[in-house]
């Protein structure tokens, strides 16, 4: 396996890590998947593209106003379509028609502004490549490697060492029991939501670098749950290790075998751990609630 294969694979496993940590957030906190993450993510990088375009801004302005249409969004699907289960207590029919309905909705108001073309985020990098002996690595992934780790220890600091981070925790643990402790569940799973959409946002911008933007991108939600799968459904840390293994793998089969073998592979992956391992590798066996 040549160093531009692992790289590859572990900036690709970096940016499904951002989409599995967005949708275990939520998920840790509701018991609940959220299908409308991937058309937040879709959303907010066509935001980021449709107002920055031709000004020539860079990088980080492009990953900041996607992350704050990111947030936006998510805590808007929070407010119309998610609130209801803990103020009416749906069941989780409710919930998945509610994200499905929300996804929908997301990529419907994308596809009648962008239609059904494709788009390219400008170069953001002056040297698109950085050569390591005989090895041709892309400036695009080391930095999105980067950027996206470094996301990730900042969420890991906040639901560590920070008062947010105990109240998420407490909640996803027992809901009732942090609401009669003074925590206001409803206040932090508000800001859970929009840090998914943070991530979502961040994501969207550097799968757009990686292939291109277009209105189903969000379709690519799916590597996050094979990730979450893999890791263990629940767990953040779990969903991090799970994303960058699959990557990796990911990257490998598509060299070796193309592109429509590698997805039945990762696929295949995903169903080996569900019949024999369930739980993930990081051991977290949540049920989703039914």
């Amino acid at each position: 396996m040549s160093l531009q294969i692992l790289i590859n694979g572990i900036a690709t496993g970096s940016i499904y890590a951002l989409i599995a940590t967005g949708f275990a957030l939520i998920f840790n906190v509701l018991k609940f998947s959220n299908f409308s993450h991937g058309a937040t993510m879709t959303a907010s990088a066509f935001v980021a593209y449709f107002l920055l375009e031709g000004a020539g801004l860079g990088l980080v302005p492009t990953l900041l106003v996607a992350a704050a249409a990111g947030a936006l969004i998510a805590l808007v699907g929070e407010f119309v379509g998610f609130r209801r289960i803990l103020l009416n207590h749906s069941s989780a029919t409710y919930f998945f028609v509610s994200s499905i309905t929300l996804g929908t909705l997301y990529e419907g108001l994308v596809t009648i502004k962008a239609g059904s073309n494709f788009f390219n985020f400008p170069r953001f990098f002056s040297t698109p490549t950085i050569n390591i002996g005989a090895q041709v690595i892309s400036t695009s992934d080391v930095v999105m490697f980067c950027i996206s780790m470094v996301a990730l220890l900042i969420l890991a600091f906040i639901i560590q060492k920070t008062r947010l981070g105990r109240a998420l925790r407490a909640i996803s643990f027992d809901r009732d029991t942090a609401q009669l402790m003074g925590i206001n569940s409803t206040r932090i799973i508000q800001l859970t939501f929009v840090i998914s959409g943070v991530l979502a946002g961040i994501a969207g911008v550097f799968l757009g670098i990686k292939y291109t933007l277009y209105p189903t991108l969000g379709s690519l939600v799916v590597k996050g749950f094979i990730a979450s799968v893999i890791g263990g459904l629940g767990s953040l840390t779990g969903a991090v290790i799970g994303a960058v293994l699959l990557g990796v793998v990911e990257t490998i089969l598509l060299s070796l075998l193309g592109s429509g073998y590698s997805t039945i592979a990762t696929f295949a992956i995903m169903l080996v751990f569900l019949l024999f391992r369930p739980q993930g590798i990081a051991g977290s066996n949540v049920q989703e609630k039914a």
